[in-house]
């Protein structure tokens, strides 16, 4: 029996929680409520959700065709990657036109209904705002690089070259120089990623003003923010020096330090922002911890939060690999909550569009412990401390995709790297071929696996646009929606369970054992209510003693089932994850 199923019932147990939760709110911990604090956010990547009319490719009718999937799962907020008209150079992350859809995903009435099915059903929409760069299609580069004196060119940075060479020694995420010479003007465009996703020029008014009245089209439509692509670029060194050479292995670094960044935000907030009531999560790559108040301190006016990425950046590849750890995951944590005050807000999430599986990263896909170790990291994103984000397929526990060669990606990002390394031998093919099975986004964008079914029940087409993961026959929605005991009910609880105490929102974190490299253990605590919550990152049976003074309470939740209770010593499977309430 799973302890989390009678603990959580059924509805009236539910709403007696909740009641009980709600009769007597405690101070906040000094925070302001905000209903964005409370969400819990769930991303679609509609490309990979699922395909409502059999092209292999997904859609906004599918999406809305499982908005009840969506709902059941128990998540407050929709955050939907960008469905705006692209010649998907980067899947959707290169914009022709902000205000179409894209042809392959639907029509505007497709996204309407999308949004009124959500809204019906009480969750929000977030949408991509996707502004550092649009398509080398978009209608304003395609005025841009016709002369040097056409009205657009100033949308976008232009530079002669240097010496006969590009203008300065900037680099793409995307592998190369920053810099693509245009032979309509003989000048070089700035694109910091794909050669087909030139850079705005964000020091021209117009740009500015272009941008804020495409974010005022889709709010006065009704959806309920935004989470802003590298939104910490978008301001530019007026004079393109070099990066400085401490920041070229990490440009991202150097790429944030554009001296109007700031002002344009708090433009962005006057002029659109603060008259709505809406969410923002900038993706802030290349901003550290001790700058991160400059950007989301609520008495600033810029945004509510950003997405930190020093815990996910764990699993990506050294030279040598060697891993991460649980006491480095443990004191990342530590170092956001005692460097983010009650006026800077925290997000909690370790996969998304641009990052490998979850259960596949930080838990073990094994048959045996993929559950137990999906559970357990449900258990810890949704009791940290920070709103927190879970990406789709997550729920199901699905993992990365057993990629065999470089045919079998699609990504452009491993495709330029490819490329650049092994094509001029920098590193052997294989050793490619190892670190990008391992961290390469495509592991995140194959497929949703809903049934048993031909693809996986994603598309009735013949072949989807990624290979579905060959899994899908034990991971799928249809499997586990009819288990019980599967991860996807688990999460289901585990969200259920969250709504009942503010606790898990507001409340302080304190980590009780940082070198641990087995257990992590930390409490939740909100005025007199306190909950305890004991991972085991590890296959091993754990006796773990609690600090001194400390004793585990009444177990709430439970990824294995019965447990101690009322004990300071308590025995732990392999990737058991429980929460005790502490005291009355």
């Amino acid at each position: 029996m799973n302890l989390s199923r009678v603990v959580l019932g059924g509805a009236v147990l539910y709403s007696l929680l909740a009641g009980i939760a709600g009769a007597a709110e405690p101070s906040l911990n000094g925070y302001e409520p905000k209903w964005w604090k409370e969400a819990v956010v769930y991303q679609v990547y509609p490309r990979s959700f699922k395909d409502s009319n059999g092209d292999g490719i997904g859609d906004l009718k599918g999406i809305t065709s499982k908005l009840d999937y969506i709902k059941t799962l128990g998540v407050d907020v929709i955050w939907l990657s960008p469905h705006y008209d692209s010649p998907n150079a980067d899947n959707g992350y290169d914009i022709r036109d902000y205000r179409k859809v894209m042809k392959e995903f639907g029509t505007m009435e497709d996204f309407d209904e999308l949004l009124k099915g959500a809204k019906q059903r009480g969750m929000r929409v977030v949408l991509d705002l996707v502004v550092n760069h649009t398509s080398d299609e978009h209608k304003w580069f395609v005025e841009s690089r016709k002369s040097k004196v056409n009205p657009y060119r100033d949308y976008y940075i232009w530079r002669p070259a240097k010496d006969g060479q590009v203008p300065n020694n900037w680099t793409s995420f995307f592998s190369g120089s920053a810099w693509k010479l245009d032979p309509a003007t003989n000048e070089y465009y700035l694109h910091l990623f794909a050669e087909k996703q030139p850079d705005l020029n964000w020091d021209n008014p117009k740009v500015r003003n272009e941008v804020y009245d495409l974010m005022k089209f889709w709010l006065d439509k009704g959806v309920d923010g935004f989470r802003m692509d590298v939104i910490p670029f978008i301001s530019k060194q007026a004079r393109m020096p070099d990066i400085p050479i401490e920041f070229l292995d990490q440009p991202q670094y150097y790429y944030t330090r554009g001296p109007h960044l700031h002002e344009y935000l708090q433009e962005m907030n006057k002029e659109v922002l603060s008259k709505y009531d809406v969410m923002t999560v900038g993706e802030a790559f290349g901003v550290t911890l001790e700058q991160t108040p400059n950007l989301v301190d609520e008495r600033r006016h810029e945004l509510n939060m950003i997405f930190n990425f020093d815990a996910v950046r764990l699993a990506h590849p050294e030279l040598p690999w060697i891993g991460w750890t649980l006491p480095k995951l443990k004191a990342i944590y530590t170092e956001q909550d005692e460097k983010l005050d009650v006026h800077s807000w925290n997000t909690i999430f370790l996969s998304n569009h641009d990052n490998p599986r979850v259960v596949s990263t930080f838990g073990d896909d094994s048959t045996e412990w993929r559950g137990p170790s999906a559970k357990l990291l449900a258990t810890m994103l949704l009791t940290l401390k920070g709103t927190p984000f879970i990406y789709q397929g997550d729920e199901l526990g699905m993992t990365n995709y057993p990629f065999k060669g470089l045919e079998d990606f699609d990504d452009i990002e491993v495709k330029n790297a490819w490329k650049e390394k092994v094509e001029t031998k920098q590193i052997p093919a294989e050793y490619f071929l190892e670190q990008a099975r391992r961290v390469a986004r495509d592991n995140s964008r194959t497929p949703m696996q809903w049934d048993d079914s031909a693809n996986g029940g994603f598309t009735s087409g013949a072949k989807p646009w990624l290979a579905v993961n060959p899994n899908y026959k034990e991971i799928n929605a249809k499997q586990e929606s009819a288990d019980p005991e599967s991860v996807y009910h688990y999460f289901q609880r585990m969200l259920a369970f969250r709504k009942t105490s503010k606790a898990f929102a507001y409340g302080t974190y304190k980590d009780l054992d940082p070198e641990n490299a087995k257990i992590f253990a930390y409490t939740r605590t909100l005025g007199t209510e306190q909950y305890l919550v004991v991972l085991n990152f590890s296959r091993d049976t754990v006796a773990y003693s609690l600090p001194s003074g400390l004793e585990a309470g009444k177990i709430v939740m439970s990824n294995l089932g019965q447990a101690e209770e009322n004990s300071k010593t308590l025995t732990l499977k392999g990737w058991e994850a429980r929460v005790y309430k502490v005291g009355k």
